[in-house]
């Protein structure tokens, strides 16, 4: 109205050109040639237009073109509009067509969009997004912390506090976890979809160090587990940019509520594990989701239902599991190492870099073609785990001997021999240093026979003797009783023959 009103004291009073008036006031030459068009056909002059108020001025000269007029229906409420605008599809032009339908002589569609956009543009810059019912999942920690306090020590822990907001509803989510770590990361997540029945269509965080290991504007580089995760239940990750809080402005002010209404209120209590600090969490967010929002008129929860829960992607059969992935160089042993245990993976694979995925229970190991190995997981420092099939042939032959194995094979020659292997294996400071003694002992009985060598090794227990040698000397020599070779008896029983032996008649 004031610059209906100046208009025409610039017109009526000092006589101005169109033009004039429109750079003077401001608005565009065919505003000020509509409204003095207007002035004349209602028949309004200088003297009149000061007399009447605002409102009939306006009814004056707008009243006959679809103006404010007693017999129209009322406007809809503008934050029923901005709630119903967060359901998938639903546009302005569809919510005007619905307003029409139980209200004919309402307003029409320029007007009522005006109406809304007023509305708008006096509520905070946050609520200026239209988030789509079952779109973003928000999430971030907050930057003050809850505390736990040690029952031993009395020593006071710092926490974090997990807090995830979905966009339509407002329906917020929050716990604490010890470290801002991947595991505590995604294992939050993981908890905010079980609690929610559902996955956004995306996840938005900040660029954190757990969820984006490349921090960029246009093309962030998300860390491998959290994208495997996200994979895994059909969303996806939009990381907000750099330095733009307004990307994520939902979360930013649900971080500020649950700062509110469960940090403050937990001020003056005290918990000594993590459990019994989120079952206090969990029941103020309880709380918090079913308190009434002054703006819409409703609750988070009762926004959740209506909104976003029919919205959201099924939750999958199987839960995710979290694997921690490692790049690793295979060693000269045919071994990685993961955690300070050490796993086989194929010989072929010597001195090639692979990659490890270890979960609570499952260690997998992964080279260009695919997975090459798995393990099930060790947490026994400096040993290992070998499956045979991976070693090289001469060493899977040497991995088949065991003591209890050689002490059997030592007992089909008899138990002479199952005793003295027993006893070089104990003797030994490992077992695996007699293997070689007994294993000759054995094959002894291919040139000796079984008998002659279960009656050395009998020799050799009498005598205290402990190794292979001992046995094949008792052989060599006859001294396991038996009757002596041909070719022994033959080189004892002969004249002995050579051209210096003076003979036994020479010193007679």
């Amino acid at each position: 109205m004031r610059h209906l009103r100046e208009m025409f004291r610039q017109k009526f009073v000092l006589g101005l050109a169109h033009r004039a008036i429109a750079q003077s006031v401001g608005v565009s030459l065919g505003a000020v040639a509509t409204a003095l068009a207007r002035a004349r056909t209602v028949g309004l002059d200088w003297a009149q237009v000061q007399e009447l108020g605002d409102d009939t001025l306006e009814q004056r000269l707008y009243g006959g073109r679809g103006g404010r007029r007693a017999d129209r229906a009322p406007l809809p409420d503008p934050a029923q509009l901005h709630v119903e605008l967060r359901r998938t599809g639903v546009t302005l032009q569809l919510l005007h067509l619905e307003y029409l339908e139980s209200n004919p002589t309402g307003y029409r569609y320029t007007a009522f969009c005006e109406h809304y956009k007023r509305w708008l543009a006096t509520r905070s810059p946050t609520m200026r997004q239209v988030h789509h019912a079952g779109a973003k999942l928000f999430v971030d920690y907050s930057g003050k912390k809850p505390v736990i306090v040690d029952r031993k020590t009395g020593e006071v822990i710092e926490v974090e506090l997990f807090v995830a907001v979905l966009g339509a509803s407002n329906y917020t989510y929050a716990e604490a976890t010890r470290t801002q770590r991947v595991g505590d990361w995604i294992g939050s997540h993981v908890h905010a979809f079980e609690d929610m029945r559902g996955i956004a269509r995306a996840m938005v965080p900040d660029q954190l160090k757990s969820g984006v290991t490349v921090p960029c504007r246009y093309e962030p580089g998300i860390q491998r587990s959290y994208a495997e995760m996200a994979a895994h239940y059909g969303t996806v990750v939009l990381p907000a940019r750099p330095a733009h809080a307004r990307d994520k402005a939902k979360v930013e002010a649900g971080v500020r509520i649950a700062q509110r209404w469960i940090l403050a209120r937990l001020r003056n209590q005290t918990f000594f594990s993590l459990d019994e600090l989120n079952e206090r969490i969990a029941e103020l967010v309880v709380e918090l989701n079913d308190r009434k929002m002054r703006v819409y008129g409703a609750s988070r929860r009762e926004l959740f239902e209506r909104l976003d829960r029919p919205a959201l992607l099924p939750l999958p059969e199987r839960r995710f599991e979290w694997g921690e992935w490692k790049n690793v160089m295979v060693n000269i042993d045919y071994h990685v190492e993961f955690d300070h245990h050490y796993y086989s993976v194929p010989h072929a694979l010597l001195h090639q870099e692979l990659e490890v995925r270890a979960t609570a229970m499952v260690v997998e190991i992964f080279g260009d073609s695919g997975r090459v190995a798995s393990h099930a997981r060790s947490y026994e420092r400096g040993r290992h785990t070998t499956q045979s099939d991976h070693m090289p042939k001469s060493h899977q032959k040497h991995a088949e001997w065991t003591p209890s194995r050689i002490v059997h094979w030592a007992e089909t020659l008899g138990p002479q021999t199952a005793a003295l292997a027993r006893a070089i294996l104990a003797e030994r400071p490992h077992p695996e240093q007699g293997y070689r003694s007994c294993l000759g002992i054995l094959r002894l009985a291919r040139r000796y026979g079984e008998a002659r060598v279960e009656a050395a090794c009998a020799r050799a227990m009498a005598a205290g003797a402990r190794s292979y040698r001992h046995v094949e000397s008792i052989l060599k020599h006859g001294l396991d009783g038996a009757t002596p070779t041909e070719s022994t008896h033959a080189a004892t029983q002969l004249p002995l023959v050579h051209g210096n032996v003076r003979g036994r008649g020479y010193y007679q």
